[in-house]
């Protein structure tokens, strides 16, 4: 969404709630019926998983996913984000974690700037629900993966009851939202994409998902 570029207030209060983890948990479960803890365990996973990696982050927010990167690795990782509040905001973030060998890029998610292949891994953590068209977006996190490379993510999605669903619709009629489909929708559009061991698994309104290319 074009309003993440410039909305500053958003921006800051979504990053302080899910950059605390006890805040994250507690606000998962308190507005989107869900238990973070998969969430946090993921990111911390990442700590193996992207050794020898290159490694696309969008949109990376303000670097929720820092905390499961080592000082010094093996790694090639880009912070990719839309809103440049959000990009000011990882590069802080990355120079308390001692990051240094991560690249931070401002462009849309619809026109990454990448050759197709050029990543090992994607990752999206809390952004495809944000997107005004998560489609496309997925069809280009796929473009820019190497065959057998890995789309992983966390994604706000509809029809887990009717609290959480007419939250979604109160984020998109103040733009915070872009186009919020369900677990079904998700699956397809992966499909769609071209992505082939397609898993979606959903706690209350948040799904997991993770392909390959």
């Amino acid at each position: 969404m074009d309003d993440w570029r410039h909305a500053r207030l958003t921006a800051l209060v979504y990053d302080f709630g899910i950059e605390h983890e006890r805040l994250g948990r507690i606000g998962g479960r308190l507005v989107w019926g869900a238990d973070l803890s998969r969430f946090y365990r993921d990111i911390h996973g990442l700590r193996t998983r992207v050794n020898g990696c290159r490694v696309l982050d969008v949109a990376c927010g303000g670097g929720v996913a820092f905390r499961g990167l080592r000082k010094e690795g093996s790694h090639r990782y880009v912070a990719l984000d839309l809103s440049p509040v959000m990009l000011r905001r990882a590069q802080a973030n990355a120079e308390r974690h001692g990051l240094r060998d991560i690249g931070f890029v401002q462009a849309s998610v619809t026109a990454l700037p990448y050759q197709e292949g050029g990543f090992d891994l994607c990752l999206s953590y809390f952004g495809l629900h944000c997107f005004a068209d998560p489609q496309a977006a997925l069809a280009e996190m796929a473009r820019i993966l190497r065959p057998g490379g890995r789309l992983q993510g966390t994604a706000v999605v509809r029809g887990s009851g009717l609290r959480q669903d007419a939250v979604i619709s109160l984020f998109q009629r103040r733009g915070i939202f872009g186009t919020v489909g369900s677990a079904e929708n998700l699956t397809c559009w992966l499909a769609a994409a071209g992505l082939r061991e397609i898993s979606v698994d959903r706690d209350g309104a948040v799904a997991y998902f993770s392909a390959r290319r």
